[in-house]
């Protein structure tokens, strides 16, 4: 772990407090505030990775500021190690009910204060790792399935509140049984992961892509039409079709297309992701049916 790469919040309302705490972690990236305010202002715009808070402090105390934390879905996983010259026993499980890591008193042990903070970062980076095992595909990187429903449900949700388009493009790669008795398992799995790639270069930063099963894949796209996200399947099989894979050493090359289904998800009439997943795949089995390498929308 590169220290550097953490970010640490310190909230204390004592000048010279926060000035021996950023001295003793100087090897992280220390961030300051002197308030509640001034920390849940500085958490709502910056990546913080650990919280140190001070609990006595005037208008919203330490226990307010974590109660905030803990019910913003976006700063709830953020860990808090309380820091603080209250020693009695209510404010010591008050503090863990709500939700803070760890309590420490002052004055505080330095080395034991950083033993406690590198064993919280440790314990969020095997957080994130299992996070990221349980919703990637091993193969690809991409989403798996079973993440792409959770999130989808999840954008599907937002795009209703703000009013606004979403669209689905489910796409497979043409003839992919014959690549893999021609060329072998091995050299499929490459065109599975080029394809990959490819999706990741063309796709928009806002756009959800997940392997769906086998040569199979689906790309969610928020606040986009059936019109915008025709573009980008078009671009996306356009890319792949000009697209020479270098599968060895011997810099032998394959070429290979895919075939896509575009659809919209009808908000008006209350259609859900499934509704758009089914549309999409009809449209998908069209363009394999009529001739394969092409892009086809439900309308």
């Amino acid at each position: 772990m590169n220290n550097r790469d953490k970010t640490i919040l310190i909230v204390d309302d004592t000048i010279v407090n926060l000035d021996i705490l950023s001295e003793l972690l100087y090897e992280y990236d220390v961030v300051e505030a002197t308030n509640g305010e001034e920390a849940l202002s500085i958490v709502n715009e910056d990546k913080i990775d650990l919280i140190l808070l001070d609990i006595m402090m005037p208008n919203m105390d330490g226990f307010e500021v974590c109660q905030k934390l803990k019910e913003n879905p976006q700063t709830k996983d953020i860990p808090i190690i309380f820091i603080t010259a209250k020693i009695d026993e209510a404010s010591i499980v008050k503090a863990y009910d709500i939700g803070g890591a760890d309590y420490v008193t002052k004055p505080f042990l330095p080395k034991e204060l950083l033993a406690r903070v590198k064993k919280e970062l440790q314990i969020q980076d095997m957080i994130s790792e299992l996070k990221f095992l349980a919703s990637t595909d091993p193969m690809t990187k991409l989403y798996n399935r079973r993440y792409f429903s959770t999130i989808s449900e999840h954008t599907l949700d937002l795009v209703k509140r703000e009013k606004k388009d979403l669209s689905i493009i489910m796409l497979d790669i043409d003839k992919f049984k014959k690549i893999n008795d021609t060329h072998g398992h091995h050299i499929g799995d490459k065109v599975i992961m080029h394809l990959a790639n490819k999706i990741i270069i063309c796709k928009r930063k806002s756009d959800i892509s997940a392997r769906f099963g086998g040569e199979e894949f689906v790309i969610l796209l928020p606040n986009t039409n059936i019109n915008g996200a025709k573009i980008v399947a078009e671009t996306l099989r356009k890319s792949v079709e000009n697209a020479h894979l270098v599968y060895d050493i011997n810099n032998n090359t394959l070429n290979y297309t895919v075939s896509l289904g575009v659809s919209q998800i009808n908000l008006s009439k209350n259609q859900n992701i499934q509704d758009g997943l089914e549309q999409a795949d009809e449209a998908l089995y069209l363009a394999k049916k009529t001739g394969r390498n092409k892009t086809i929308s439900t309308h």
